[in-house]
């Protein structure tokens, strides 16, 4: 009897000591901390890039699940550029931990506003010629991301226009003035279509109202058009490809985000794969490492997208030679 009360008493006090041992552990873990991510869109929520449902897809796989240990702060600029920064601003007062946005005129308004939070920019242009790294594999500061070189492939589209357009002698750059790097593009534009005998007219726009004449007139002054993309263009995304399909007149374009739209053709990175990569660099940064020693990457997945309902409402017949080489074919 005392032997089995012994047993009794050694039991009860290895289960004390085995709860309190667990309890004990759990409570000395300190909580997780709740991380904060802002999350600046240069459009609006409903005209979003497709890249960007894939940038919180991607976070949630790598273990960030809003809800639980992360808060996102998300703003919207509406094609805006004036309102980019007020928005960075309220974003970065909220004590975020890394600060997440698109395009050159979004991280030029991005680094005015803090040089210490730690900035991941998709589609950025020139970041070194634009002064907002010192270098592409060691960028230093607080900003890094995703680059795309348009000066590399400025020739390409000039190339794809001159093959899909029968005697092409003259093309409408449509582009917004206001972004720097859109000034950057339109030099090397210049030149390279100086060097294939394409005369290029530049039709500025700076509001959405300023779309309709900008096309009338590119339709009375040239063969094609090539649509530079920034916020503003791809903000109206819509209506730009609605108004090249009123006035009959074949694009091209540098963003995929148009082929959605019923675009003729594009020739650039897929916003996807780039929203996608930019929240590996949001979660590295959330787990310790510094943007500065973060390599600005420069995607080399460039994809061709041709439309040819499109092709087929305007009139025009794609050669087979570019229809080989697309990745995609809208039929």
């Amino acid at each position: 009897m005392i032997r089995r009360l012994r047993l009794c008493v050694l039991l009860a006090l290895a289960s004390w000591f085995a709860v309190s041992s667990f309890f004990g552990s759990f409570a000395a873990e300190p909580s997780q901390k709740i991380a904060r991510v802002g999350f600046v869109g240069t459009e609006s929520r409903s005209t979003s890039l497709r890249g960007v449902p894939q940038f919180f897809a991607r976070l949630r796989e790598l273990g960030w699940v809003e809800g639980q240990n992360i808060v996102v702060e998300a703003r919207w600029a509406d094609g805006d550029y004036n309102r980019l920064p007020e928005l960075m601003t309220d974003v970065v007062a909220r004590n975020i931990d890394v600060l997440v946005t698109s395009t050159t005129p979004a991280a030029i308004a991005a680094k005015k506003v803090t040089s210490t939070v730690p900035i991941v920019v998709v589609a950025m242009g020139d970041p070194v010629g634009m002064g907002l790294v010192n270098s592409l594999s060691r960028p230093g500061g607080n900003l890094t991301g995703l680059s795309l070189q348009w000066a590399d492939l400025s020739g390409k589209w000039v190339e794809l226009l001159q093959e899909a357009i029968p005697r092409l002698s003259t093309v409408a750059v449509i582009s917004n003035p206001a972004s720097p790097i859109i000034t950057k593009v339109a030099k090397d534009l210049q030149a390279i279509a100086a060097q294939r005998g394409v005369k290029l007219v530049f039709q500025d726009v700076r509001e959405p109202a300023a779309f309709p004449d900008a096309f009338r007139r590119a339709r009375q002054h040239a063969q094609a058009a090539l649509v530079l993309a920034d916020p503003l263009v791809l903000a109206a995304r819509d209506q730009i490809t609605a108004l090249a399909a009123a006035n009959r007149l074949p694009a091209l374009y540098v963003s995929h985000e148009f082929m959605v739209s019923g675009g003729l053709m594009t020739y650039a990175v897929d916003s996807r794969i780039m929203f996608r990569r930019a929240a590996e660099y949001v979660d590295k940064i959330l787990r310790g490492a510094r943007p500065g020693d973060l390599p600005i990457e420069q995607p080399t997945q460039l994809s061709l997208a041709v439309n040819l309902k499109t092709a087929k409402a305007l009139g025009i017949t794609i050669p087979e030679s570019i229809l080989l080489r697309a990745d995609e074919v809208i039929r």
